[in-house]
Parts: structure tokens; C-alpha cells; sequence
């Protein structure tokens, strides 16, 4: 499967244009990852396990998408769109939403 966040892949022209698929995952992160966060915010650096979780969020979000996209009968998805946004009280919850269109090329 050929993902492509390009509206085309180069050299391989799209036979059949399947539909819009999508993939989306909520993640929740815990307790400990947001104390720890908050530390890092005061003195400053990266959220390595922030950064795990999006992460995981965002692979488990593309390979629904893919899966999706499989199930049509489509051997390349194009047009990628990821989008990450915080739900639940007081953002405690990281959402990642894949689209795209599934083609055979």
C-alpha cells in the first residue's frame, strides 16, 4: 500500500478512483505523563512520551486508514490530510484523524 500525502504519485497514473477513507484513533494519556509534562513546560525541553503517544496515535490512525482502503480493493491511498486535535475535560484526550482517497494505481 502506497500512502502519499500529494494528490498523485509520480510515474503511476491512477486507474480507478475508489472513495474517501479515513482512520481515527483517540488516545488518552495518563496521570503521570501529564505531571511530568508540566515539569518539562516549566524548565523547558521535549515530552518524549508525549511525543511516543502521538506517535502511536498517529500510526494506529494510518493503518485503519489502510486497512479501510484495502477493503476496497485500493493498492495506494492519496491526498493525505492528518489531523491531531485534544477532546475530553481539559484536553486529556489526543485525537488523530487520517483521510485520503483510495485509488488503484
Amino acid at each position: 500500500m502506497i500512502l502519499s500525502t500529494t494528490p498523485q504519485i509520480e510515474g503511476h497514473p491512477i486507474r480507478e478512483y475508489k472513495g474517501v477513507v479515513t482512520g481515527e484513533t483517540i488516545i488518552g494519556a495518563n496521570m503521570f505523563k501529564d505531571f511530568m509534562a508540566g515539569i518539562r513546560d516549566i524548565v523547558g525541553g521535549r515530552s518524549k512520551s508525549y511525543e511516543k503517544v502521538l506517535a502511536e496515535a498517529k500510526e494506529t490512525s494510518l493503518q485503519e486508514m489502510m486497512q479501510r482502503a484495502q477493503a476496497l480493493g485500493a493498492n495506494a491511498v492519496v491526498g493525505i490530510d492528518i489531523d491531531y486535535e485534544t477532546i475530553g475535560a481539559n484536553g486529556s484526550m489526543l485525537m488523530v484523524a487520517t483521510s485520503g482517497t483510495a485509488v488503484v494505481i
